[in-house]
């Protein structure tokens, strides 16, 4: 990977231990046209949980997140496994997600507060290597990709002349 992709990759949510990296390339392998959105750790030590969350071209249903947990036997040694799909409000881990879904909603956790907030929902009207571009009522504001702790997608209701 050259340092441009790198720049184009840009992992915005924590990776413990380097983990979502290690599932893609395992998976590059094996499911060759699963993305792997966001792999995080959650639950206690005692009771470690690897949640993974996967899309695929040709959408995800129970028989591909069985063949993704299949992969990745082994980690069920460490974790319980918990492979899914993203849902409407699917995270957005990657440069290349923030691009692709410019003009819809989002919500963005920071790891700490800017001006004063660390939650911004509102619309994504940019995206580049230095960070994410949102307005809402409340002003409009860039974030830094170091800084962001969490994203997703909100879903939106449908729009008022669409409901018959």
């Amino acid at each position: 990977m050259t340092t441009g992709d790198r720049a184009n990759e840009r992992d915005t949510a924590p990776r413990t231990d380097g983990i979502q990296a290690d599932i893609e390339s395992r998976l590059a392998a094996t499911e060759p046209d699963v993305e792997v959105l966001a792999a995080e750790v959650m639950g206690s030590r005692r009771s470690p949980k690897l949640r993974i969350y996967i899309d695929h071209p040709g959408g995800v249903d129970l028989g591909l997140c069985a063949r993704v947990t299949h992969d990745l036997r082994d980690l069920l040694r460490e974790y319980t496994v918990e492979v899914s799909s993203p849902g409407p409000e699917r995270p957005l881990t990657k440069l290349d997600h923030y691009r692709r879904h410019l003009g819809r909603r989002v919500r963005v956790r920071t790891r700490e507060a800017i001006e004063g907030r660390r939650d911004f929902k509102g619309e994504l009207i940019g995206a580049d290597d230095s960070g994410v571009a949102l307005a809402a009522e409340w002003g409009t504001i860039t974030i830094p990709h170091e800084r962001i702790r969490r994203s997703n997608l909100v879903s939106q209701p449908p729009a008022e002349n669409n409901r018959r």
